[in-house]
């Protein structure tokens, strides 16, 4: 990650390991650069060279080689190897003689563009007049942007702009030159606002109804209603937030435990709109069902100090929840903000059990690092907390009033993902001013003014006359940007895979996403369960540590006669395999069962006796992968069953559930005694659905009561990726994805032209066409252009789809028309 302006930062680490006075030879001397003839200003000449070159490393709060430019008296007294300036005295000085290049063994920069012989002079003349430097200029670090809340107030309404965020557009536009342009027409309006709220293309018909509605609120109507559609809202959602919180369905670590879904959690979420500071707790002090996202992945063999996984979390939680990138400075200082080891370390050690050293490049450091939040001023953590205090304690400074960064940051992604670049560009570096800071600050504070709902926030911008604009085309990055309305997007892999089958018909196969919509889109707290579950193991205080084994629970369930309706919710730390009468009828991934998992166990059951066993296994920590920069993991880990069974008969409740009248059985290979009497004994209760650290809550008892998943699979966010969503930009999810490429790739156009999926696709829903409509050519192009663009066929474009489709109709005519109809610009652009 070194950049050329600062390589004269690394070449002021040698400082460290150099001798602490110039020594060049006469002959050398005489080459130096001349000093300049005429007065140096500090201001003009020489703090542009420290602001680009030094300060990374130097100053900000970094001292490399324990040497600092923040003031004067800092560069006067030098760092490890001593002075690196004489005063007056330009020739004697370390530093000319590194910066000069004259001595091969002693250069600085050692990379990128050197200093020119007018920047040497400049720096000698600086010494040998005295070294003049301001007092009031000072390199200290300084406070972030966005750290703060800031009130802002919008100007007075004007006619037609009545909106706040209007009204703080019409400021900036009126501080720019710029006129308002006008509103885009209904169509377009529709067609944005649809993909953007819940990621589908508008129903022809639901759309034909909005265009012809006169009443002047319809937009907003609109919007609230698309707000409102939890199901497609979650759906469309999941796959923002799987992004950011690297939650997929396969890859690495899914196979082996390694790494643990949070979909389950996510989409229940999203689905009632969980307030967005509960929504963080949640994801920062987690319980069983999201910890998924702080534990990361654990790799397999060695890995670099800086992906260690208490890293992972730090890194992970301050670029999602603060905007900040911390993955140089997991590393080394960064070179590319001023965020110090010693800042990433603090944050990490929130997450590790013990100690965390510090490594500097990979090379341990002998130095523990001392727990702490990246930004003391806003809330300190006390160091000598559990480590689940301290991270209860995390939890109040990050959703605490004092920071005003977390709304910031969420908004500024909100406004990014609707008009398609950030009030702050790029988004996940928050310490940067905005392009309108009284923008960024009114939407982040009527956010939190109205309880952290996102969908509140999403409505004030969708409803803006700002969203409304025309698109224009603007790039991925922008030396100077100006806003003059939202960006021209592409639609996302999961957007166009969505379209596609809905211009196909076809519905994706099922779900990769292993959790009950039920549970998140139907209510269930107004369903009475008559029992409590409880935690159980064979011993006490299992919930805090327990010896690795494999137990099986037994219970012997009488029914008077077999069920109409039997559901089993059920979690256990680490995995299980539930049999009912000798069958298998259910069982978990190797890590993943601390999920509440729903099962449909109605099949299994008879009148009479039934015999219900599970199988747990409590895995050694980390299934035998050492970390080897971490502290050497204890043995034992937490572990335990909880189950409840809804078994009913028309009226009948014949419910059961875990608790201490179960057996507790330890298989003879696991058993320390040969004595069976000593390998079963009655399972202990440890306690219920809030009990730490699992902490599953209400939510387990939602799973319990619901009914099997009825929602058909019509979503691609719901299914691992395939070529076509690959080729098109969805990511693997191993890191932190903030913002997806919008930049077309070789691979986009082979995929889009000639890729096996999409042609797959085409050619199905060509038949399918075929069969509905092969005498009215006619209407089927119709049906489709309103479909796909939302507008009917023009007469030109009618003619020439005619000429291909044929008539009557053909199976490759129509699928020729899906092919050119769906590389249209305007199908695959948001604009």
């Amino acid at each position: 990650m070194l950049r050329p302006a600062a390589s004269l930062v690394t070449a002021l680490l040698t400082f460290a390991a150099v001798r602490t006075d110039a020594a060049l030879p006469p002959d050398k001397l005489a080459q130096l650069p001349p000093a300049a003839a005429r007065p140096v200003d500090f201001v003009r000449d020489i703090q542009p060279i420290f602001e680009a070159s030094c300060v990374q490393c130097h100053g900000r709060g970094k001292a490399k080689g324990s040497f600092s430019l923040e003031t004067r008296a800092d560069f006067l007294a030098g760092g490890d190897a001593g002075p690196a300036v004489v005063a007056g005295r330009s020739a004697a000085s370390l530093v000319v003689e590194m910066i000069s290049g004259l001595n091969p063994d002693n250069i600085m920069p050692q990379k990128g563009k050197r200093l020119t012989p007018e920047q040497v002079g400049l720096f000698r003349a600086w010494i040998d007049q005295g070294m003049p430097w301001p007092a009031e200029i000072t390199f200290l670090r300084h406070e972030p942007a966005n750290l703060r809340p800031v009130a802002v107030t919008p100007p007075p309404a004007k006619p037609g702009l009545d909106h706040p965020l209007d009204r703080l557009i019409d400021a900036y536009f009126a501080r720019q030159g710029i006129a308002w342009p006008q509103p885009v027409d209904d169509r377009t309006f529709a067609r944005r606002v649809w993909l953007d709220t819940i990621g589908l293309l508008p129903d022809p018909a639901v759309l034909q109804g909005f265009v012809g509605d006169p009443t002047p609120d319809k937009r907003a109507r609109l919007v609230h209603q698309l707000l409102a559609d939890r199901q497609s809202y979650a759906e469309h959602w999941l796959s923002f937030w799987n992004d950011l919180l690297r939650n997929d369905y396969k890859g690495t670590g899914y196979i082996d435990g390694g790494r643990k879904q949070i979909t389950g959690w996510l989409y229940t979420a999203l689905a009632q709109n969980l307030p967005y500071d509960r929504f963080v707790a949640e994801l920062v002090n987690p319980g069983a069902e999201a910890e998924g996202f702080t534990k990361g992945i654990l790799w397999r063999g060695a890995v670099n100090a800086s992906m260690v996984p208490p890293m992972q979390a730090a890194q992970s939680v301050a670029q999602v929840f603060l905007g900040v990138n911390l993955k140089c400075a997991s590393c080394h200082d960064s070179f590319i903000n001023e965020y110090t080891l010693a800042d990433a370390y603090g944050l990490a050690s929130l997450y590790a059990d013990g100690p965390l050293e510090i490594a500097e490049c990979d090379k341990p450091t002998g130095h523990n690092a001392r727990v702490k939040f990246l930004y003391e001023e806003i809330g300190a953590i006390d160091a000598n907390a559990s480590p689940a205090g301290r991270k209860e304690q995390l939890v109040e400074i990050i959703t605490g009033r004092k920071n005003g960064r977390l709304p910031r940051t969420i908004v500024n992604r909100l406004w990014q993902r609707f008009l398609g670049y950030g009030l702050v560009e790029p988004v996940d570096e928050m310490d940067k001013p905005a392009w309108s800071p009284d923008v960024l600050h009114w939407l982040a504070e009527d956010l939190v003014a109205h309880g952290y709902d996102l969908k509140h926030t999403m409505a004030r911008i969708l409803t803006s006359r700002a969203y409304q604009l025309p698109a224009v085309n603007v790039g991925e990055t922008e030396e100077q940007y100006v806003f003059r309305g939202p960006a021209i997007r592409r639609l996302s892999a999961e957007q166009f895979s969505d379209a596609i089958m809905a211009l196909t018909q076809a519905k994706y196969p099922r779900s990769d996403a292993r959790f009950n919509r039920q549970t998140a889109l139907v209510p269930q707290r107004a369903k009475p369960l008559p029992l409590t579950p409880q935690w159980i193991w064979n011993a006490p205080g299992a919930q805090h540590q327990a010896a690795p084994a494999t137990l099986v629970f037994r219970r012997t369930v009488t029914l008077p006669e077999a069920p109409d309706e039997a559901v089993i919710a059920i979690a256990a730390d680490d995995n299980y395999a539930l049999r009912i009468n000798g069958k298998a009828a259910g069982s978990s991934g190797r890590r993943n069962s601390t999920m509440a998992d729903f099962l449909d166990v109605k099949a299994h059951w008879k009148a009479g006796e039934n015999l219900v066993e599970v199988t747990v296994a409590n895995l050694p920590p980390d299934d035998g992968r050492i970390d080897p920069q971490g502290p050497k993991p204890a043995t034992a880990s937490p572990a335990g069953l909880i189950l409840y069974a809804r078994i009913r008969k028309a009226d009948t409740v014949m419910d059961f559930v875990s608790d201490a009248s179960w057996q507790a059985v330890t298989p003879r290979a696991d058993a320390a005694a040969a004595d069976p009497a000593e390998r079963t004994r009655p399972a202990v209760a440890l306690g219920g659905i809030e009990l730490s650290p699992w902490r599953l809550g209400e939510h387990f008892l939602d799973v319990a009561r619901a009914n099997r998943d009825p929602f058909p699979v019509e979503r691609a966010a719901l299914v691992a990726a395939d070529p076509l969503m690959t080729a098109l930009g969805r990511p693997n999810r191993e890191q932190v994805v903030t913002v997806r490429q919008s930049t077309a790739t070789t691979l986009q156009a082979l995929e889009l032209t000639n890729g096996g999926t999409l042609a797959a696709l085409l050619k199905e829903g060509a038949d399918r066409r075929f069969v509905q409509s092969p005498l009215n050519p006619a209407g089927l192009i119709d049906v489709l252009y309103r479909q796909a663009v939302g507008r009917p066929p023009t007469a030109r474009e009618a003619t020439l789809a005619a000429a291909i489709v044929g008539s009557p109709a053909r199976r490759d005519g129509i699928e020729d028309f899906l092919w050119a109809l769906t590389m249209l610009p305007e199908f695959q652009l948001i604009h």
